[in-house]
């Protein structure tokens, strides 16, 4: 590649290279022929697992709550207490206009029917009437051993509640069962519809990339077995009890897996058809592609899971689980793209570009299109094009304090209508708020009376029961409020006050308004924590990659200063535009992890590249350089990804949507304007102290 001179001219004179001598090996093909069939062997025998995940998630509180909380302590004194776990569900019958004779009639016997339901730790309650006349409930102790069989269970007592009822009367379970089982209902299908979205949308970007149909079958059938590959390790992981598993954490997985394996894959691919049009052996393009492509892709995916390993530091558990799954799922993808989609690419040769033919050609003239004229503009007016870039990203950073992240009722967890939902409007419409999900007290037994005593005339407090075993006594708590709601964790707040200022009792407060409080302080503990820590972790591999202190400072300032902005667009389109009731504490946390995992990835392709052809050319014009020859790549990766975690979007879930709108719009923003002007931009004003300490800066 000839150097550049003068002014930023936009186009890029390739010339052969001198013909490679003939390959050492005899056999060039036999080493991708092997990697393939162990590929391809593996594939079939862990083909299934991404579809057996669904059999070991664990959706109920338990699989997020933080480890060491007060709520935790309490459900695990419960658990021993019970010696076993428990998922109550609550059926509620109701008729807008006042039970009949026979609606009451009919209740009884379904109460009696719902009891002697399989899947049951013990029978029903009797129906409980409201004060109105106008519901009625009956509690069903499920068993929450197994929470996938628990959402099959609450699923036929939906069906025997609901079958044969007068006209008017309906019925609905709610209460902790129903939530757990309607969240099981959304995570359910998210190995089948998810996957076939999320390769759907990646089929039609590389179609449209690569001008190929070869080319994005072998990207997709290497995202494939990444998943497959990854899914049986985590599967395993999780039925020997190292890790807990989520819906939100198999969603996020196949998504992540599929956007990481197609921009590596992206990356390999361009690098390998540069070469091709060089040389005339495909193995020789293939052993220089796979080489100048190692670095950035293992540097690339060793951001990432660095960066998830981070979120072992959490005290959610729902994080600290995502942090190895989505480690795992990474793995994946880099071993997939670094072993099976180089075999397949050099055993298919330029038949892999048909109908297109990478050939090489003497004085073939490359143009660049768009990146051309965006390094021409760079080049002339560096410093205009940086700050006027910088400025409007800190016009949206200002939107960031309106995002209104202090956690939602379960009520708005759900962004389609579900049983859980309405029947908990209508306990809340007919009996005390808190009825089905109470708050609970464990304390020793001789301070019960003491216990008791300093709770029993709170206001926000509709009924009490008292359980005694082997020396500790369980106090359930109906609060008038809904367990979710302010008034609720206004109540527990007072709770906790009272029973821990009373000596010797050893006073713990549960239930479900203490684990949704102990998640919200978790949350911000692990914003907090986890932050900074993936600032380091990334700062120190972006320094070890680049050999140098500036240009890693540089690179995380501009990726912090994109979060900030996507994080304030994301507040100004969640509040007023789709008016969301606000959003999950640990939204800032995942919205941070993922945009700078992965938008770093950007900005690590640009800068390795760079920084080669600063070594030929001088800082100027080799980050120029950089700009035009990696600006499609990745600019189709950007897209990618942005495409794949907006499919997250299909999933019911308020927190998934929230995060999929943040990570897509975060990934577009650092794609077309971060790695496009802002990091250009200053790395040609600043010149050559970008890479400060190395020799390089003295060049």
């Amino acid at each position: 590649m000839t150097p550049l001179s003068g002014t930023f001219s936009g186009t890029l004179l390739l010339e052969p290279r001198t013909p490679p001598p003939p390959p050492r090996r005899p056999r060039p093909w036999l080493l991708p022929a092997v990697l393939l069939v162990c590929w391809l062997v593996l594939g079939g025998a862990t083909g299934p697992f991404p579809g057996k995940l669904t059999e070991i998630q664990s959706n109920d509180p338990s699989s997020f709550l933080p480890a060491g909380a007060e709520s935790t302590a309490v459900q695990e004194l419960q658990e021993k207490f019970a010696q076993r776990r428990l998922l109550v569900t609550v059926v509620v019958f109701e008729r807008a206009t006042g039970l009949t004779t026979i609606d009451q009639v009919t209740i009884a016997e379904k109460a009696a029917e719902l009891s002697g339901t399989r899947g049951l730790d013990g029978p029903g309650s009797p129906p409980i009437f409201s004060v109105d006349g106008r519901a009625a409930q009956v509690l069903l102790p499920v068993s929450g051993e197994d929470p996938y069989k628990a959402g099959a269970v609450v699923k036929d007592l939906r069906l025997i509640a609901s079958t044969g009822l007068p006209d008017g009367l309906r019925a609905l379970a709610t209460g902790p069962g129903g939530y757990n089982a309607d969240l099981a209902e959304v995570f359910g299908g998210i190995d089948g519809v998810l996957l076939l979205i999320t390769a759907v949308l990646v089929a039609l970007i590389l179609i449209i990339v690569y001008r190929s149909p070869l080319l994005p079958l072998f990207v997709l059938i290497s995202a494939g077995l990444a998943l497959a590959s990854s899914s049986a390790v985590i599967y395993a992981l999780a039925k020997a009890g190292v890790l807990t598993l989520n819906g939100q954490s198999q969603g996020i997985l196949l998504i992540l897996v599929f956007g990481a394996a197609t921009d590596y894959a992206l990356l390999l691919v361009s690098r390998y058809r540069e070469e091709l049009l060089r040389t005339t052996h495909a193995p020789s393009a293939m052993r220089i592609a796979w080489r100048s492509s190692f670095e950035p892709i293992a540097a690339s995916g060793g951001t990432v899971i660095l960066g998830m390993l981070c979120m072992l530091a959490s005290e959610l558990t729902s994080n600290r689980s995502l942090g190895p799954v989505a480690a795992i799922g990474i793995a994946g993808a880099l071993a997939s793209s670094l072993t099976f989609l180089p075999a397949v690419l050099s055993l298919a040769g330029r038949a892999a570009f048909w109908p297109s033919h990478p050939y090489p050609r003497k004085h073939r003239l490359i143009t660049r299109g768009i990146f051309d004229k965006i390094a021409s503009l760079v080049q002339k007016r560096p410093r205009w094009t940086w700050a006027l870039t910088a400025l409007a990203l800190l016009i949206g950073v200002a939107f960031v304090p309106s995002l209104k992240a202090h956690g939602t009722s379960q009520q708005d967890l759900f962004l389609t209508e579900v049983d859980a939902v309405t029947g908990q409007n209508a306990l809340t419409a007919h009996f005390p708020g808190g009825t089905g999900s109470p708050a609970v007290i464990m304390c020793r037994e001789d301070k019960a009376g003491l216990v008791l005593a300093a709770i029993k005339t709170d206001p926000g407090i509709a009924d009490l029961a008292t359980k005694v075993i082997d020396g500790t006594a369980e106090i359930t708590a109906t609060l008038r409020a809904p367990a979710d709601s302010p008034a609720a964790d206004t109540v527990v707040h007072r709770l906790r006050s009272a029973v821990h200022a009373i000596p010797g009792a050893d006073a713990k407060v549960g239930g479900a308004t203490a684990q949704q409080q102990d998640m919200v302080t978790a949350a911000t503990h692990d914003r907090n924590t986890i932050i900074p820590i993936v600032l380091l972790v990334i700062f120190l591999v972006l320094a070890l990659l680049l050999r140098a202190l500036v240009i890693p400072l540089l690179l995380m300032a501009t990726v912090v200063l994109s979060f900030g902005a996507t994080l304030g667009v994301g507040a100004w389109v969640f509040n007023d535009l789709l008016g969301f009731p606000g959003a999950d504490p640990a939204i800032p946390l995942y919205a941070f992890v993922f945009l700078v995992a992965l938008g770093i990835d950007y900005n690590i392709f640009l800068m390795t590249r760079a920084r080669e052809e600063a070594l030929r050319l001088g800082t100027e014009r080799g980050t120029l350089n950089a700009l035009t020859v990696t600006g499609g790549v990745i600019t189709s990766a950007g897209v990618v990804l942005a495409a794949t975690f907006a499919a997250l979007s299909v999933i019911p879930i308020l927190f998934l949507a929230q995060v999929a709108f943040l990570v897509a719009f975060g990934v577009l923003l650092d794609t077309f304007v971060v790695r496009s002007l802002l990091v250009p931009a200053l790395a040609v004003d600043l010149g050559k102290v970008l890479w400060w300490p190395s020799k390089l800066a003295k060049r």
